[in-house]
This record gives C-alpha cells, sequence and structure tokens, in this order.
C-alpha cells in the first residue's frame, strides 16, 4: 500500500463519516465486551503501563506544534484556567475508548466528535506554511490524523527507551492495531499506515515540514504544561516534565518550545532512564497497569472494580497538579 502525500487534503470529518467508521469498526471487533482492542493486544501491552506518562509532555507538544491544533486549543479551552481538568477529560475519553466495552469507546467518540464540532476559527497570524486566515476545525481529518500519530510515536518512543529497540513486526502490528483507535475519530483509512516503516514516513515528512511550526500561544500553552508559567517558581516535577520532553522532542522542536536543554539535564535524564528502566521491568505488571487498564481486566474476569486502581488513578492526577504547579496558582 503506497502511503500516501503529506499535502492530500481530506476535509472535515462528518457525523455521517463518523458513523460509518464506527460501523466499519464494528464489523470487525470479536467480543464487544473486550472493546476495540483487547487484553491479547499489543496496544494493551506497549500501552497500558505507567511509564506511557513519561511521554505525555511530548506528545502533548507534538501535538501542539501543528498550528491548527493550537488555535483550536487556546481558542476554544479551558487550558491555561484548568490545565488538569483539560487532562482528566482528555485521559478519561481516551481510556473510555481504548480499554472501555465497545459502547463505551463509541460513547466516547460521539461525545469527542460533538464537542469538536463547535471548534473552528482561522489562525490569525502566519505560521511556518499556513497563511494567515488559514481555517481550522477540530474534526479535520489531516489535523486528526496527525494528533493520532503523535500518540502511536509517542508510546514507542517511550517503550524503546525503557525495553530497547522493539522487533519491527511487533511495531507494525502496534500499527493496524491502533488504526482501530483511529477509527473512532472517523479517520479516513486511507490516511492511515499499514506499517511502522509508513508511520515513521508520515512523522518525517511532517517533522521537516512547514506544517509543523511552533505558533506563540503554542508555546504560551506549553509554558503551562511544565509549570513555567506565571510568577511562581517552576516545581521540581515541573523541571523533571521539561527536562525528559526536552530530551524526547526532536530538537528543532525543543527549541521553538524554549525548552531547557542543557547538557547537564539531557544526560541527567539519560543516566536517569537507563538506571530506572530494568528496576521498572521487574516491576509485578498489575502494580505498574494505567488504572483503566486494571478496571478493564477485571471487568472482563467479571470481578469488582478494584479500589487500588482507583486510588491510583487519584494519584496520578495529583502528580499533573504538582508537574504544572496548578494548586499553587
Amino acid at each position: 500500500m503506497s502511503y500516501p502525500s503529506t499535502m492530500q487534503k481530506m476535509g472535515v470529518v462528518t457525523r455521517e463519516e463518523l458513523e460509518h467508521s464506527l460501523a466499519q469498526l464494528a464489523s470487525e471487533v470479536r467480543d464487544p465486551h473486550e472493546g476495540i482492542l483487547g487484553p491479547r493486544s499489543v496496544a494493551w501491552k506497549l500501552g497500558g503501563d505507567l511509564a506511557v506518562f513519561l511521554g505525555g509532555g511530548r506528545a502533548a507538544l507534538l501535538q501542539l506544534a501543528h498550528p491548527k491544533v493550537a488555535y483550536a486549543v487556546d481558542q476554544h479551552s479551558r487550558t491555561r484556567a484548568d490545565v488538569v481538568g483539560r487532562f482528566q477529560r482528555t485521559f478519561r475519553n481516551v481510556f473510555a475508548m481504548v480499554f472501555g466495552e465497545l459502547d463505551d469507546a463509541f460513547a466516547a467518540a460521539r461525545r469527542v466528535h460533538m464537542v469538536h464540532t463547535r471548534i473552528h476559527g482561522t489562525i490569525p497570524h502566519q505560521i511556518g506554511g499556513w497563511p494567515a486566515g488559514t481555517p481550522y476545525d477540530a474534526n479535520d481529518a489531516d489535523a486528526l490524523r496527525w494528533v493520532h500519530a503523535t500518540l502511536v510515536d509517542t508510546t514507542i518512543a517511550v517503550r524503546e527507551r525503557l525495553d530497547g529497540a522493539l522487533p519491527t513486526a511487533l511495531k507494525d502490528t502496534y500499527i493496524v492495531e491502533m488504526n482501530r483507535f483511529a477509527a473512532l475519530f472517523g479517520i479516513p483509512r486511507e490516511l492511515l499506515p499499514t506499517s511502522w516503516l509508513a508511520h515513521e514516513t508520515y512523522m518525517r515528512r511532517m517533522l521537516d515540514s512547514d506544517q509543523i511550526a511552533v505558533a506563540p500561544c503554542a508555546r504560551e500553552m506549553a509554558m503551562f504544561l511544565i509549570g513555567r508559567a506565571g510568577p511562581a517558581a517552576q516545581p521540581p516535577l515541573g523541571r523533571f516534565a521539561e527536562a525528559i520532553t526536552a530530551t524526547m522532542l526532536p530538537r528543532r522542536l525543543a527549541h521553538e518550545f524554549a525548552l531547557a536543554r542543557s547538557r547537564v539535564s539531557t544526560a541527567s535524564i539519560a543516566v536517569a532512564l537507563t538506571a530506572f528502566a530494568p528496576m521498572y521491568r521487574r516491576l509485578p505488571r498489575q502494580m505498574v497497569a494505567i488504572p483503566a487498564r486494571s478496571a478493564a481486566a477485571r471487568r472482563i474476569k467479571g470481578q469488582p472494580p478494584s479500589r487500588l486502581a482507583s486510588w491510583t488513578e487519584r494519584q496520578l492526577f495529583g502528580l499533573s497538579r504538582q508537574v504544572t504547579g496548578s494548586a499553587a496558582r
């Protein structure tokens, strides 16, 4: 299958197109109780534990590096006023899609699509290859495709930092499986890769193009995400998040986002991850599982929800407040 050009434009995903995508996906799901992927999937294995949050900053800033995404978020959300709240809402929808039953995944997909229908406008200033006045829409297929690709790419980036190079065949399977997640947004199948090589080609073309450029509003939002906005001192966890994000982002984007990327911070993060990886791999899987994955595994087995999973979720959201310093502002 040839991979489409990055300049191919697909337009805005309509509700009818979303429903067609969901119907096609439903016909491919073996067990609706297990959801779109299920416990035997590579996607649950690679993206189902807490380590993926190490890449949260990378994924968020890659997404904001697309001007259409940046201005949609900046002009139509309360990210600055409610960083943690947006984090919670986003991940609860994503977790419902990835780990929920099929009906839960479809309900989340429709909910997100409906919210997106109210988000449209224009880019006010020329940014990269986007002239002033360029329209944006949150259901734009090309922008959705970029957001999806950043999540997939970041999961692999984190896993390979912790586990070493993954077999290409495993990454190929992951790419194909995650196309089911993309279907929940109505992203046309002709835009989606069917191999890791195709995905890499798309990411490289986008990152080398003028379609990816950091707008002023994206830089400002990045400062909120790492706790550097406002007069208060950056929290220690914010400094850590900034260092690991700067280390994992492409160098050009780390510079455009004005992230602190010194030799010391880069070296420190590399050493820390090298030391952390073998210890992390020895931890019991149930101890490091994302709460939503634990809850899904128990649901599939007919077991009641776990109090530990609920407690872990609360701690995660608490950590996000410490990263951004939002509790102090």
